[in-house]
């Protein structure tokens, strides 16, 4: 999974990653502006979000991922600690709201019940779950009943992303943004190289025709697919 960590103070967005890089792959920003364009591409699974940001404040970065239709579960994590600011935080559509100071096992208990909550019922914090497949987040590693798959680093980021959006349609863009990122010299026919290593080690599990690819588009992992190519 992949968390966005939108913190102006340096040495402590890199305490945080290192907090949670068990569980997410984390990329940071340093003020509103960067944190506000990295989100919107909707490529994330959490924000990790502070108020008192260079650029653009906190609660602005929150208003303009909501009225632009980015759901993505948002943490707010500031030392702004008053009712006011918890209350304003909630409306500007936070999903949870954290003090400075903070327990570090308390921020990832919390990361892990908004993305539970957000993911339904095949995250249980651990585990994502497609029928039979179970993808095994803190090792990384993927398995249809008892029997691993065999997957190189960016094949496992790409079945992670589809079995935690499965039944959702996914453009290329979308999954070169997430699992390449915006720098990557490569370009989107990469995708199609990928998915088609995944469907190559599905087959072997009857499970490839859960993989469709939706022509012009991108791919979903639906349990009422036919594959598609």
């Amino acid at each position: 999974m992949k968390a966005l960590i939108i913190e102006d103070d340096a040495v402590l967005s890199d305490s945080i990653m290192e907090t949670i890089q068990d569980i997410f792959q984390c990329e940071q920003a340093y003020d509103g502006a960067d944190g506000l364009f990295k989100a919107s591409d909707g490529i994330y699974d959490v924000i990790i979000l502070d108020i008192m940001l260079p650029e653009i404040n906190g609660y602005a970065v929150l208003k303009k991922l909501r009225s632009g239709g980015i759901m993505t579960p948002v943490l707010i994590l500031t030392a702004k600690d008053s009712i006011d600011d918890k209350t304003e935080g909630f409306k500007s559509g936070a999903d949870d709201y954290l003090v400075k100071p903070f327990h570090s096992q308390e921020l990832l208990l919390r990361l892990e019940a908004i993305v539970r909550r957000s993911g339904g019922s095949w995250f249980d914090g651990e585990h994502l779950v497609f029928m039979d497949l179970s993808i095994r987040i803190k090792s990384r590693q993927a398995l249809i009943g008892d029997q691993p798959l065999h997957l190189t680093g960016k094949q496992y980021d790409l079945l992670e992303y589809l079995v935690k959006n499965q039944n959702a349609i996914l453009t290329k863009e979308q999954i070169f943004d997430r699992i390449w990122g915006f720098d990557s010299e490569t370009t989107t026919n990469v995708v199609e190289v990928y998915a088609s290593g995944i469907r190559k080690e599905l087959k072997a599990h009857g499970y490839d025709r859960y993989l469709r690819t939706v022509r012009g588009v991108g791919y979903m992992l639906s349990g009422s697919g036919d594959g598609n190519g």
